[in-house]
């Protein structure tokens, strides 16, 4: 009997627990108390209350229902916490989602939904969005993606709407233990031309820029299509972005903290941790107007300080500027007018483009035209395309705010200066100038094609000239190489003091290459015997086109011979015939006299079995028969 019984309790048991963690919806008759949990239809998100670090106080929130690590992404009665476990949420008597406490007749939190209505019924979406909505028609009437606290949700609006009056922006807790609304707060500014900002307080912390059509300008790590289908809407009623996900398994969120960072990370299942891939600020180029007004932040530039003036302005304190202070920023340099006196733009590359408060944008205008709107107003301090891919002219009045450069990524921006400044930067900047830079490019290829030209044909002229370099000057050697048959002049070969003769030269002194001339032939072609300018006799040898060798190894032989006898060394003849008298003996056949011996040798005497040098010995008596310089 006590088995049946204890059976039975747990079977309730399992009922109870069960009902409380699969309903998805709470009406009039059907509430959830502390302890009981609401489940979207899909589970992927819960709903109840919770007490968040160290704290004791429950709150009512929204978290992730399959994420090991509990993250609220929604709390509704941050600012009224109840202080102990009899908080009961429930629809009332006006269809209205009221948050009571115990022995409380007046809500500590409530959809204040303006209609009464009594056929409304609360509902956990699997989006994590819990709707008020009217039973019979499925109308909403109330949603919290319209009341966000410190979290953003795959396509939930961050932005604002005039007609409805609705501004959705992200505020942070006031710290891990208390979910109250923070001082950091993340929105969209529609002022001017709309952009991104994050807000410590009244202070604006980061700015992330205007859209330009494909990210945020401040916000290069953007990626088109990468996971999120980006909306972004900008018209009369509403300026807005929604960040969708393409694939819906992934867990995604972006959140603000109350250390003043806002960042976007994804859940990791197999690590069971949330993996951030994305957070400003970050650096210190990143925290707004970091170098004044007028200047840019560069912190890639190491080297030097990170402010730099914009063109045409110089630091409003030089002092401060020094001791790397630049919150005081730029002004324009002194005595110059940029009004109708020759004025222009300079392009600056990769910017994320200044605050956009106090700029106009018109999405009709061409990047051309809109060079020209600003040169016809003084006020005028700057323009770029208001969408990157193109299009749109956007156009600053006043001092220029908060530009900083990044490595890759970035807009470019066109900066008014002076006609001093212009002719520094040695040319407008601006699209205008893009004619000009055309036609110095056509000017080049086409000076360019016909040099080219000119020099094929300069080279083939001298082919058909048999243009022909002579090396000479080696002792009376003197060496021919043909150019037709792929040899180089002397400078060529890399021997740039031989002396070089024309054909005319070396024909003359061998009678035109005559065989009454010829003396022999190896293996480089024929050797001719000649009178160079009638007095001095020669030996040439000509490269044949038939040689087994080649020019590689007739260019050596020359190499060689001038490396053995330099022609700035003076030669000591030392018995030895000249070469009048080889040429004598080789067109004679006259047997060469056998050669004494050397003038000196090197002699070896061995002390204790080691070979030692003992010196230099002289045996024979040297003959200097004749000095010649070279």
């Amino acid at each position: 009997m006590n088995q049946a019984k204890g059976s039975l309790t747990t079977s309730l048991l399992f009922l109870f627990f069960h009902f409380c963690i699969s309903i998805d919806t709470i009406t009039p008759t059907q509430f959830i108390k502390d302890g009981d949990i609401l489940v979207s239809k899909g589970e992927r998100f819960a709903l109840g209350f919770f007490s968040p670090g160290t704290s004791t106080r429950r709150y009512v929130g929204i978290w992730y229902n399959k994420v090991s690590e509990q993250t609220v992404v929604w709390v509704g009665n941050r600012d009224n916490p109840i202080n102990d476990a009899s908080g009961v949420l429930t629809i009332n008597s006006q269809g209205n989602l009221v948050l009571y406490e115990k022995n409380q007749t007046i809500p500590l939190w409530s959809t204040n939904f303006s209609t009464s209505t009594s056929n409304s019924m609360a509902q956990l979406q699997d989006s994590g969005n819990l709707v008020l909505l009217q039973r019979d028609t499925e109308r909403f009437l109330w949603q919290s993606f319209d009341y966000p606290t410190d979290t953003l949700l795959p396509n939930m609006k961050l932005g604002l709407n005039t007609r409805t009056g609705k501004n959705w922006v992200l505020t942070s807790w006031k710290s891990k233990d208390d979910p109250g609304t923070g001082d950091i707060v993340y929105r969209i500014d529609p002022s001017g031309v709309p952009q991104l900002f994050l807000y410590k307080g009244s202070v604006r912390w980061w700015r992330g820029g205007p859209w330009t059509g494909e990210r945020w300008s401040g916000v290069p790590e953007m990626t088109r299509n990468y996971i999120f289908n980006v909306s972004f809407v900008n018209n009369k009623d509403e300026v807005s972005i929604a960040y969708g996900l393409t694939n819906p398994s992934i867990v995604s969120r972006m959140m603000v903290n109350e250390s003043g960072n806002v960042q976007r990370a994804t859940w990791n299942q197999r690590d069971h941790r949330w993996i951030g891939f994305w957070s400003a600020p970050k650096e210190q180029c990143d925290n707004y107007g970091e170098c004044g007004v007028n200047s840019n932040c560069n912190p890639y530039d190491s080297d030097s300080f990170i402010c730099k003036c914009l063109p045409g302005f110089e630091p409003k304190s030089p002092r401060d500027w020094y001791l790397r202070d630049g919150s005081g920023g730029c002004i324009r340099k002194a005595g110059v007018s940029t009004c109708q006196s020759g004025e222009g733009f300079v392009k600056m590359e990769r910017v994320r483009v200044p605050d956009t408060t106090k700029a106009q944008a018109d999405m009709n205008l061409s990047l051309k035209v809109c060079e020209q709107e600003c040169l016809k107003n003084c006020s005028c301090t700057a323009y770029t395309s208001a969408d990157e891919r193109g299009f749109g002219c956007m156009r600053w009045y006043g001092d220029l705010v908060d530009t900083r450069t990044y490595s890759s990524v970035g807009q470019d921006i066109y900066v008014r200066v002076d006609a001093a400044e212009l002719a520094k930067y040695g040319k407008s900047k601006g699209p205008l100038a893009k004619k000009g830079v055309q036609a110095i490019m056509i000017v080049s290829i086409i000076a360019v094609t016909l040099f080219l030209l000119a020099f094929s044909a300069y080279c083939f002229v001298r082919r058909k000239g048999k243009v022909i370099k002579f090396l000479g000057g080696l002792s009376n050697l003197y060496v021919v190489i043909d150019h037709l048959q792929g040899g180089k002049g002397s400078d060529e070969v890399g021997i740039s003091d031989l002396p070089c003769f024309d054909l005319s030269t070396i024909a003359a002194a061998t009678d035109n290459f005559s065989d009454a001339n010829k003396l022999g032939e190896g293996g480089f072609g024929s050797v001719y015997k000649g009178l160079l300018y009638g007095e001095k006799e020669i030996a040439v040898k000509r490269l044949s086109k038939y040689s087994g060798q080649g020019n590689e190894e007739f260019k050596n032989e020359v190499t060689l011979i001038a490396k053995l006898q330099h022609r700035n060394l003076v030669r000591v003849l030392v018995d030895r015939p000249t070469m009048s008298s080889v040429v004598f003996m080789l067109s004679n056949d006259t047997i060469l006299p056998s050669p004494k011996q050397p003038a000196f040798i090197m002699k070896r005497t061995y002390n204790s079995g080691d070979p030692s040098t003992s010196g230099a010995n002289s045996v024979n008596e040297v003959t200097v028969t004749m000095l010649e310089p070279r």
